[in-house]
């Protein structure tokens, strides 16, 4: 009979220990998420209609260094003490070659020290990590009183320093992703600072998830104070994603007080809220970059829908990075079949892009963000048209970012698992960045706007000379149909 006990005790612990490890796999699953995947579609006649019918559808500190402002129009900049603000001010850049990681992995030793080295061994030399999760959860405790107030701590770094103290030593790079306008646990706490419908009620994107008014400058404070507080704890940068209002057809039902947005379209508040919140960190010793979707770029349609011009918001960011996985293009866009297959002549095609509206909102090309793409190292296994992403694909990606002209370069994978066989050694990829300079200085100037036409007229000039017609190679994705977004492993 004890034997019989002991065994149903032994299988008991066993059976325990089965659950609890399932439970840290769905933590891992639900931490680690992509900026949300929008399949970025051809014009198409009688698309305007359907674009129509779905177009409308975080500190004055007080004397610890929270910085919330009182004043509708006055900045938290105004609160910070000159000196300190002139001491916070110096920045060092870095050519950040970097990944994505979960909070969940950058909390689990054996996990990150796997990471780290891969990265010891190869070029990789900065990591992307979640302060604040895709579900509006602050990753780690910190010295905030809008967190603590709004309890949005869930623990998945326990040791953030000596997470830092690890990454400092390694040598690597480290920036703080923000999301920002979806955050879940707001619709929560706070339902007054989150987009709501006719009848008062918080609107919900089709995972549940609520998004923050951008209108509310409450909202904005909060996601600065999580901002400087990243500062704090050793971060070098922060990333702000879902820098943008939600693109699902419900939005149409939502309403937006006059008070709120006193004349103020989607791109002018966006826009407003990436320069407040530039003035701020630049000032504290941050960088600033944002996440927004390839299908801006030289794109007004999607841009107004979504609230993102891609040439101005570069304007209030040392770095923009546009995510231009292959897989996220429809099939014929830039005159590609199926642009999953065909990684490098995608990744070229965007940047291309790129180059020509960061050229006529700069001009000089001194006064906007530098360009740190987001590549795929994931398979789209939902496309019909698709191929395995490995080494040969990462590889040919980063060559595409090169070819275009620009150096950094981010990798995502929402599970975490790269190719780091696609990644040279440090000594090669420093060889490889002189022969890059080399070849560069070899080349002409490239001058994006002609010479002998207005500014305005510019754009229409060089598609025209490059034979890109607008009905045959324009991106102009649908981002408020929801069959046009498609979804990825969990990758939401």
């Amino acid at each position: 009979m004890k034997r019989k006990c002991a065994w149903i005790i032994v299988c008991g612990l066993l059976v325990g220990l089965l659950l609890c490890g399932c439970r840290k796999l769905q933590e891992l699953d639900r931490a680690a998420t992509t900026p949300a995947p929008i399949v970025v579609e051809r014009e198409e006649a009688g698309a305007d209609e359907a674009k129509e019918a779905g177009e409308d559808g975080i500190e004055p500190e007080s004397g610890d260094g929270n910085l919330i402002s009182d004043e509708a129009d006055g900045s938290a900049l105004d609160k910070a003490a000159p000196e300190e603000a002139d001491a916070g001010s110096i920045r060092t850049p870095v050519q950040v070659k970097g990944i994505y990681i979960s909070a969940y992995v950058a909390g689990t030793t054996e996990l990150l020290d796997n990471v780290i080295a891969g990265m010891d061994r190869t070029e990789a030399n900065a990591l992307v990590i979640d302060l604040k999760d895709d579900y509006g959860r602050v990753v780690c405790e910190m010295d905030s009183p809008l967190v603590t107030e709004l309890g949005s701590v869930k623990t998945y770094i326990g040791d953030m320093e000596g997470l830092m103290r690890k990454l400092d030593e390694h040598d690597i790079y480290a920036i703080a992703r923000i999301p920002a306008f979806r955050d879940a646990w707001l619709g929560e706490v706070r339902p007054d600072w989150c987009v709501q419908q006719a009848d008062g009620s918080v609107f919900r994107d089709r995972d549940g998830n609520a998004w923050v008014n951008p209108y509310r400058r409450e909202a904005w404070d909060y996601l600065l104070e999580i901002a400087t507080e990243a500062k704090k704890l050793g971060f070098d940068e922060v990333q702000f994603d879902y820098v943008r209002f939600c693109t699902e057809r419900g939005m149409q039902d939502c309403v937006f007080a006059e008070e709120d947005t006193q004349g103020r379209s989607r791109t002018d508040i966006i826009l407003e809220f990436m320069e407040y919140a530039y003035e701020i960190l630049r000032a504290q010793g941050l960088f600033v970059s944002a996440d927004v979707f390839g299908a801006i770029i030289n794109n007004d349609r999607n841009a107004n829908n979504i609230g993102q011009i891609y040439g101005e918001m570069a304007k209030h960011l040392d770095y923009i990075s546009p995510m231009i996985y292959p897989s996220h293009y429809a099939d014929g866009n830039y005159g590609i079949d199926h642009p999953d297959l065909h990684p490098y002549e995608t990744i070229r095609a965007a940047l291309e892009d790129s180059c020509r509206e960061l050229y006529a909102a700069g001009l000089d090309g001194s006064s906007v963000a530098a360009v740190r793409p987001w590549l795929q190292d994931f398979t789209a296994s939902w496309l019909d048209s698709h191929i395995s992403y490995g080494a040969a694909e990462v590889r040919t990606q980063i060559q595409a970012v090169y070819d275009s002209g620009y150096d950094e370069w981010l990798l995502w994978d929402a599970s975490c698992h790269y190719s780091w066989d696609g990644l040279l050694t440090p000594e090669a990829a420093g060889e490889e960045s002189a022969a890059v300079a080399a070849s560069r200085e070899a080349l002409p100037e490239t001058v994006w706007v002609s010479e002998d036409m207005p500014a305005e007229t510019s754009m229409e000039a060089e598609a025209s000379e490059s034979g890109e017609a607008e009905a045959q190679t324009e991106p102009s994705a649908d981002l408020s149909l929801e069959g046009k977004v498609e979804t990825a492993n969990g990758e939401e």
